[in-house]
């Protein structure tokens, strides 16, 4: 962790790119201790007094209280500005962190998913709405942003992994906390300038097609994947799953971190909506093969794909919804995803122990190219023809 540098400088870069990678910084240190929980509570749920379901209903509270939450957080944060938003955010990781470590049982550890289901919105509606602060360039910042973000995960997945075969799923979240502390560094220097909010409006709409392709994508690689590896590998290598399991979810932001710049750069070449669309029909295809039992290699490329896709949603969001509207779209959109990855664990925690997987990961697969299809009308024949 102590490679991530917590204060980038800023003299020969313009500001939209400053306050971007700090953002990200701040929530690549304080994201592993989610990540290292989705792959611990799943393999070791007895050791958190918790069933296989209440562990799943664990690691959904965090997306679903967002549901509830975003546009509160999306509030504050237009008011208040980056700098104290991110600030009780990074808090709010630590303790979570501390938590994780010291307390069992469902009900001492659900208020801590709810806490850090509003941090994670808070910093990573700071990210997103950073990285598109100006329309130049900002796939190209997303892109970065996340590989940023990825920084720490990618760290703290192996070793989270390592320690707990040799001491137990605990300890590795007292220093997780610790990490998260390291980034008020860089929250405190993010801009304190508030942002312009449109009227509200009260008016229900029906979810879009890519609504329907936001809850899809969070549904099964946020979901199902996420949960499926740890439970399937566990099955597959009884004895060394817990490592096997962490060094491929540390490759997952590996791949973030080389991959997300390229996904950006190629939105900014072909267009963030034909890419997208392509590639989330190639991730239906490798969701069919991890469910029917090519477990590790059809994993490795869901993780390519998935970190070649981040980057695409922010500037296509920002590029549908310019002006005083961006934030809602943005926070309107992580509300979709986090529908769809609070419903995914759920639904892997109760049926992956009753259902043969290719049923789960096939039906899965056939709903998101359904959605990236209806995303996808008069993009793909356009880009066959370049």
């Amino acid at each position: 962790m102590q490679a991530m540098s917590l204060s980038p400088s800023s003299s020969s870069m313009p500001p939209a790119d400053a306050a971007s990678r700090r953002a990200a910084i701040a929530l690549g240190l304080s994201l592993p201790g989610d990540t290292v929980l989705y792959l611990l509570l799943p393999m070791f749920a007895d050791a958190f007094g918790v069933t296989l379901a209440e562990a799943g209903m664990l690691l959904a509270a965090n997306r679903l209280v967002r549901i509830a939450g975003y546009g509160w957080v999306a509030r504050f944060y237009a008011r208040h500005g980056d700098r104290p938003t991110c600030t009780l955010a990074v808090v709010a990781a630590a303790i979570c962190g501390l938590g994780y470590a010291t307390l069992s049982g469902f009900w001492a550890l659900l208020p801590l998913r709810l806490l850090w289901g509003l941090s994670f919105a808070a910093l990573n509606l700071a990210t997103q709405a950073l990285a598109t602060a100006e329309p130049a360039g900002a796939a190209r910042r997303s892109g970065r942003s996340r590989a940023f973000v990825a920084m720490g995960p990618v760290v703290a997945l192996p070793a989270g992994a390592l320690l707990a075969q040799a001491a137990g799923p605990r300890p590795i979240f007292l220093l997780l906390a610790g990490c998260a502390l390291m980034a008020l560094v860089v929250a405190r220097r993010l801009p304190a300038v508030p942002h312009p909010v449109p009227a509200a409006k009260r008016k229900l709409k029906w979810p879009n097609a890519l609504d329907a392709w936001s809850f899809m994508e969070g549904f099964t690689l946020d979901g199902l994947f996420i949960i499926g590896l740890s439970f399937l590998g566990k099955d597959l290598l009884p004895g060394g799953a817990v490592v096997v399991a962490g060094v491929l979810l540390a490759l997952r932001y590996l791949a973030e971190i080389v991959l997300s710049p390229v996904g950006g750069h190629l939105a900014e070449r072909w267009g963030a909506e034909r890419l997208l669309v392509l590639l989330s029909l190639a991730t239906a295809a490798a969701l069919l093969g991890f469910g029917a039992g090519w477990l590790w290699s059809c994993a490795a490329v869901i993780v390519v794909l998935r970190a070649l896709q981040l980057p695409l949603l922010p500037p296509i969001v920002a590029h549908r919804h310019p002006g005083p509207g961006r934030v809602q779209a943005l926070a309107a959109r992580s509300v979709w995803r986090d529908i769809g990855a609070g419903t995914g664990p759920l639904v892997a925690g109760l049926l992956l122990p009753l259902l043969p997987s290719a049923w789960i990961y096939g039906v899965a697969a056939l709903l998101l190219a359904l959605a990236a299809l209806a995303c996808g009308r008069g993009v793909v024949p356009s880009l066959a023809a370049r």
